[in-house]
Parts: C-alpha cells; structure tokens; sequence
C-alpha cells in the first residue's frame, strides 16, 4: 500500500470587484481581492490550509498591496461590500505604464501587444 500525499500552493479569486481610479496610474480599474494559501492533499485531495494571505490588486496597472486578514476573511464570507481607495497604499510597482502579463515586459508606451514577445497587453 503507497499514499500519495504533498504540499502545495494557490491563489484564489474571491468574489470581490469594484471600480475606482487608481492611485497608481489615475486609470478607472477594478480592485480584485485574493487570496494565497498553503495546502496539504492526500489522494489530489486538499485536506487543510494554512498560512492565507488575503491580497488586492488592481487591473489596470497590477499594483498590490497586502489586506489586514480580518478584512479578507470579511470579503471572502461576503460581508464587506466596498473598500476605500486608502486600502491599496503606495505599493505601486509601476508609474502610469503597462506591463505584459507573459514575460514581465514593462513599458510606458500605449502598446496593444507587447513588443518583445507579441502577446496581448
């Protein structure tokens, strides 16, 4: 008799969006709240998490900051309605500029698709 059994990480949506104008770039974006655990799984089943981390990021620049855990545990039982703009922080990782979710290119220019490998901005 074997087990098949490890440990893994994840990242889960929560049913959070709401739009504002972001401090980082001053574009209209939706804030999208997640959520990073840890898991143990037996047979490819998830047994217990641990260690959440409760995060927003927004979706016009990909800023983030990192949520107070008894506010993300508020949003992800579904009692918070809307966050303040005060909640994001001045974690911007860029200055009004577009990044290419596939390689990581960053650029200021107003490109549809990314000029070093062609996917879509």
């Amino acid at each position: 008799m074997f087990f098949i059994m490890g440990v893994s990480q994840a990242e889960k949506k929560l049913d959070f969006d709401q739009m504002v104008i972001c401090r980082c770039c001053g574009k209209y974006g939706h804030m999208e709240v997640f959520v990073a655990y840890s898991y143990f799984m037996l047979f490819f089943i998830p047994v217990f998490k641990w260690n959440r981390r409760y995060f927003l990021r927004m979706s016009c620049c990909g800023s983030s900051s990192e949520l107070d855990p008894e506010l993300g545990r508020s949003i992800e039982k579904g009692e918070v309605v809307s966050l303040n703009e005060d909640v994001l922080g001045s974690s911007c990782r860029q200055k009004c500029g577009k990044r290419c979710p596939k390689c990581g290119f960053s650029t200021n220019e107003n490109y549809q698709f990314c000029p070093k490998c062609g996917s879509p901005i």
